[in-house]
């Protein structure tokens, strides 16, 4: 039997091997789920008027078969064998009614789209109870009247809200401002007044608020103090509106030129953008904390020599975490120290963080030696990596440099793979890395990989570790992203191994993540995508990297794909567990005898906690945040 299917299946025999105890939790779960949200769809279908006859030719609750209803028009769910509501798409269906309540029973939706009906009636006041864990909520083009209900602002992880093309009154409510995830923001074409909003981490454009003549406040006119009332201050808005759309060509004019100015000065009076570390000059003396009593004291003023203060020459990789900075001590000793990005936690959590991550060990991890607070500035020091990132011996610039032979590649996804395990299964307390690429897989002097900024992702403001990392892409992770979290926002192990599969792809192929060479100009997916669509088409071979091919490992290098294919699926609960994709990789590379006795052991949950947890995890992690 292939080697592949033989482990395939030996994973399916271990879940039958879950305790008595746990399936009987687990089929609690799922009971109550598919009655609640069976309900859901039965209480929506009856409160609503199917002029078009969409949902009465689609949802037939006499079907009994397991997952029926994630065949329903509009209704996706969190498995398609499993009546679990994950999203509801009824946009453009004609649909007739007030906003349907019975929602409240699909207990884990985070999408809902009823735009484009002729829905009517006030945005129920209790929305926040109604659709608690709610990302996506899009009401547009109906009819619903009465005020934006304040309780949105309990909707804490929306990332999307459209409500514009409606019949809604009164202020927008200034509690909407500290949606700290929102993207998305349309109340266009509604008859609401007073002032917009502030939101904390997002500017939304005029666009957003369009055609609501009462509304007043940037990015619109200013609010006077008459503003906010009567309707001939309305007409004399749309008059006003016009005046300040010529005064703003000047003003933006005069901003615009004052902002390159100080730019220009900036960049003068800060040639080597480091004026932060010039800021630290009074706090040189601050000690270097230490993890390690072998090693010698430092001070900050040791890092600002060794990093000829923090000079941009010095910089060896930048990411959302932070700026790693090469340093070299007065004895020779080269370091890595990381400044961190701004942070809202405190010193007392900060120091939290840096005692657990300092008892954090392990062989394919980077020894974090020690930290430093000065005035703002979290500092990490690190062993130095003198070999780079896996990423730059991947994708490689120089030409005159040879490609990695195919057994270095293979130990280093060994390698890599048992460190995320030991993250995963045997750390306590257990580490989700989040930020999983191949740029954090450094190398040293002899080419062992080893894993940077685990643990770190905690340190970052709640914004920047979420929807920011997918949408920007702020430091290159585009394309290791799992599909999944741009619907919960809530990181999970198998989103993890999500990512590791994308690296584990890139040393297959030699394919970047986000750009695919060897595909055809009309491509312009991603290497993930690439990969599914050979798949589909029986053309997986193609995507081997030439440069490893006929060299007699084929069949080696085949099964890792196969392998890295098992972990980037789109169902969470179709992935390995990260201690099974180390199992996976290690059983290929057992002539290579890469791996002496395993220290990874057997996690105790064998797998069955994840599956578990894959299907309440919006609510686990949400309660505990």
């Amino acid at each position: 039997m292939d080697f592949f299917v033989q482990m395939m299946l030996g994973r399916r025999v271990s879940m039958l091997l879950i305790s008595s105890s746990l399936w009987l939790l687990l089929s609690c779960s799922l009971s109550y789920a598919t009655e609640t949200d069976i309900a859901c769809l039965k209480s929506i279908k009856a409160s609503l008027e199917d002029p078009l006859n969409n949902l009465n030719s689609s949802w037939d609750f006499n079907n009994k078969t397991e997952g029926y209803i994630c065949k329903f028009v509009g209704v996706e769910c969190w498995h398609p064998d499993e009546n679990k509501v994950l999203n509801l798409r009824l946009s453009g269906m004609g649909l007739k009614g007030r906003f349907p309540i019975g929602l409240q029973n699909c207990t884990s939706i985070t999408g809902v789209d009823l735009s484009s009906n002729e829905l009517s009636g006030s945005i129920p006041a209790d929305i926040s109870h109604i659709i608690k864990y709610v990302t996506s909520l899009e009401l547009s083009s109906n009819n619903f009247s009465g005020e934006i209900p304040v309780a949105l602002a309990n909707c804490s992880y929306l990332n999307v809200l459209k409500l514009d093309h409606n019949r809604l009154t009164g202020q927008i409510p200034p509690q909407l401002g500290l949606l700290a995830r929102i993207k998305t923001f349309s109340v266009a074409n509604n008859l609401l007044s007073g002032p917009v909003p502030r939101f904390i981490n997002v500017t939304f454009p005029a666009d957003s608020y369009a055609n609501n003549l009462a509304l007043c406040g940037a990015p619109l006119y200013a609010c006077t103090a008459s503003s906010k009332s009567s309707t001939g201050i309305i007409a004399g808005a749309a008059v006003a509106g016009v005046t300040a759309a010529a005064i703003g060509v000047g003003i933006g004019l005069f901003f615009y030129y004052r902002k390159v100015s100080r730019l220009r000065k900036k960049k003068d009076d800060d040639p080597e953008g480091n004026k932060w570390a010039k800021s630290l000059k009074g706090t040189k003396g601050i000690k270097v904390s230490m993890f390690e009593k072998s090693i010698s004291k430092m001070k900050l003023n040791d890092l600002m020599k060794a990093t000829n203060s923090f000079n941009k020459e010095n910089i060896i990789g930048s990411g959302r975490t932070g700026t790693m900075y090469k340093a070299e001590l007065e004895d020779g000793t080269s370091l890595m120290v990381k400044r961190l990005q701004d942070s809202q936690h405190s010193e007392k959590e900060f120091l939290s963080e840096m005692a657990t991550l300092g008892s954090v060990k392990h062989s394919n991890l980077v020894p974090l030696l020690g930290f430093c607070m000065a005035h703002k500035e979290r500092l990490l020091v690190y062993t130095f990596m003198p070999n780079g990132t896996l990423y730059d011996n991947l994708h490689i610039v120089d030409e005159g440099k040879k490609p990695m032979e195919w057994p270095l590649r293979l130990k280093i996804g060994i390698r890599a793979a048992k460190g995320f395990a030991w993250l995963h299964h045997n750390c306590n307390p257990r580490i989700l890395h989040r930020n999983i690429s191949s740029k954090c897989i450094l190398l040293d002097a002899d080419f062992e990989p080893k894993i940077s900024d685990f643990g770190l992702a905690r340190l970052m403001n709640p914004i920047d570790t979420h929807l920011s990392t997918f949408v920007n892409g702020e430091f290159g992770d585009l394309g290791y992203v799992a599909p999944e979290y741009t619907r919960t926002l809530v990181a999970t192990p198998k989103g993890d191994v999500y990512s590791f599969g994308t690296v584990l792809l890139e040393l297959v192929t030699g394919e970047k993540p986000t750009h695919v060479a060897k595909a055809p100009e009309s491509f312009k997916g991603n290497l993930v995508e690439w990969i599914t669509q050979l798949s589909s088409n029986t053309e997986l071979h193609e995507a081997l990297d030439v440069n490893l091919v006929g060299k007699g490992v084929d069949n080696e290098i085949f099964q890792f794909l196969k392998i890295a294919c098992t972990c980037v699926v789109p169902n969470p609960k179709e992935r390995p567990t990260m201690f099974e994709v180390y199992q996976l990789l290690r059983a290929i590379g057992e002539r290579y005898h890469f791996t002496a006795e395993d220290e990874i052991m057997m996690p105790s949950d064998n797998g069955s906690a994840d599956f578990l947890e894959e299907l309440i995890v919006a609510r686990e992690v949400t309660e505990a945040n």
